[in-house]
């Protein structure tokens, strides 16, 4: 999991971005609130999401709220004890927990230190700093965690920051030995690490490198026209060709490529800034991710080939083999982020999808049952399961899936559509035309032009 910033927030997620915002502007926190919260519930990473939220949830309760519970109790109690060993079980799907709980009270020592130690599970560190710098704005008292925010800092090669909490401490504290102590070892420390910035960085480099960045970041935000990225482009080579390690600059081709849906391209630059980056998760990521476009492109374009001249045995021979690849690749590359967090549901789907695109639905059915404990997922989780169930004729298995997703679900949307058509082919191909007909007629009540259900609804009484 990686932390992102605005402009790497996915196109479904940005509309509801603005109109949290915009409520945030207009002062209804409670609506801005509920919006922030289905952001971050499928963007965890996105920080600049989460401290808004906050700020929302601290406006609207006020700080009388500050430990005291409706009996005095500090803030947390058994709801956050309880959230505490699901975290330690499955910290993604904890997380949007650890959020409802604090919006009860944003302040909480024990919610904030939770979601601390979660989000370091997670690989967020800068939210997990968040977490006990929110402590350590309204809880200063807390010189316990106030201690653990320092050793984090100092952990992560912060020493300057680690210096202030310290000094923090020792105003609740004047006489705690270790603040004492902390302060000025990290202070030391500080200075070292300034001096050796001094003497490898002039002054002018970091103007010129900030400049730059600045004027990147700018770039990157704006709607540019595609004639306009390509000037861009072509700037950006000439700073690239005089400096291949820039990271900056090697970024700023990859988002450029990205925005040109020169995939390829794209690609190569992600990659080629995460080895910069020393291991970026969030450019590994968007490496992945170019890559596969990339081969996507590859494969409509040998689709359009053997679609405009279908007797071309090279042409097929070519798609087939394009297809076998992309699939082994996308198996590979699921296992590869399975291996580096083993825990993750999310991840487990993924993996467990990519096998069973590639025909291994014995390989796929330990990863979705692991993935059915992340409930936000776990619908659709199940469906493929019953999927997968079913390719392997396994029907009462299969049946027994997507029957339980279906009390999962309610209002007849798309995805209860789905599992429905699917429970019904499924009852079909058993020979059991009665509970076929049951599904199929539970659509066809709602939406009469879903795929074939009005052919298969119908005909069924013609023929009585």
């Amino acid at each position: 999991m990686a932390e992102i910033t605005e402009k790497d927030l996915p196109a479904n997620a940005k509309p509801l971005w603005l109109k949290a915002l915009t409520a945030v502007q207009r002062k209804n926190l409670d609506y801005a609130i509920s919006l922030l919260q289905a952001v971050l519930k499928d963007n965890p990473g996105f920080l600049e999401g989460r401290k808004i939220l906050r700020k929302c949830e601290i406006q609207l309760h006020g700080a009388d709220v500050k430990k005291k519970g409706l009996f005095g109790m500090s803030g947390g109690g058994m709801g956050v004890m309880k959230l505490a060993s699901q975290a330690k079980k499955d910290p993604a799907a904890a997380l949007p927990l650890i959020e409802k709980e604090l919006e009860k009270d944003p302040i909480s020592d024990q919610a904030n230190d939770l979601l601390f130690d979660t989000a370091l599970k997670l690989e967020l560190p800068k939210t997990a700093a968040f977490a006990l710098e929110t402590i350590r704005t309204h809880s200063p008292e807390n010189t316990k965690l106030l201690h653990k925010l320092a050793e984090y800092y100092l952990s992560r090669e912060m020493a300057s920051k680690a210096s202030e909490v310290y000094n923090d401490i020792i105003k609740q504290a004047p006489t705690d030995s270790a603040a004492i102590k902390g302060a000025k070892d990290a202070s030391a420390r500080a200075s070292m690490q300034k001096q050796r910035w001094d003497e490898n960085t002039s002054m002018r480099d970091l103007m010129r490198d900030a400049a730059e960045n600045d004027e990147m970041e700018k770039a990157a935000r704006t709607g540019l026209t595609r004639e306009q990225l390509e000037v861009r482009r072509n700037k950006v080579i000439e700073k690239y060709n005089a400096d291949p390690n820039n990271l900056g600059a090697a970024k700023e081709l990859a988002r450029i490529y990205e925005q040109l849906e020169d995939w390829a391209n794209s690609h190569t630059f992600y990659q080629w800034a995460h080895s910069l980056s020393k291991g970026d998760v969030a450019l590994e990521t968007k490496s992945a991710a170019m890559r596969d476009r990339a081969l996507e492109a590859e494969l409509k374009e040998l689709e359009k080939g053997v679609a405009a001249d279908p007797d071309n045995a090279e042409l097929k021979a070519q798609l087939g083999e394009r297809r076998k690849t992309r699939l082994a690749d996308q198996v590979a590359e699921a296992k590869k982020r399975i291996d580096q967090n083993p825990t993750d549901p999310q991840l487990r789907f993924e993996l467990g999808n990519a096998l069973y695109n590639s025909g291994d639905y014995t390989g796929a059915i330990p990863h979705l049952q692991q993935a059915t404990r992340n409930p936000h997922i776990r619908t659709k989780v199940l469906l493929l399961l019953g999927r997968t169930f079913r390719a392997k004729n396994m029907y009462d298995l299969a049946i027994k899936q997507l029957s339980d997703a279906l009390a999962d679900l309610h209002a007849m949307d798309g995805t209860k559509k789905e599992v429905l058509y699917e429970k019904g082919l499924i009852h079909h191909e058993m020979g059991d035309k009665g509970a076929a007909l049951d599904s199929f007629k539970q659509i066809y009540e709602v939406d009469y032009g879903y795929r074939d259900v009005a052919k298969r609804v119908e005909s069924s009484y013609s023929n009585d």
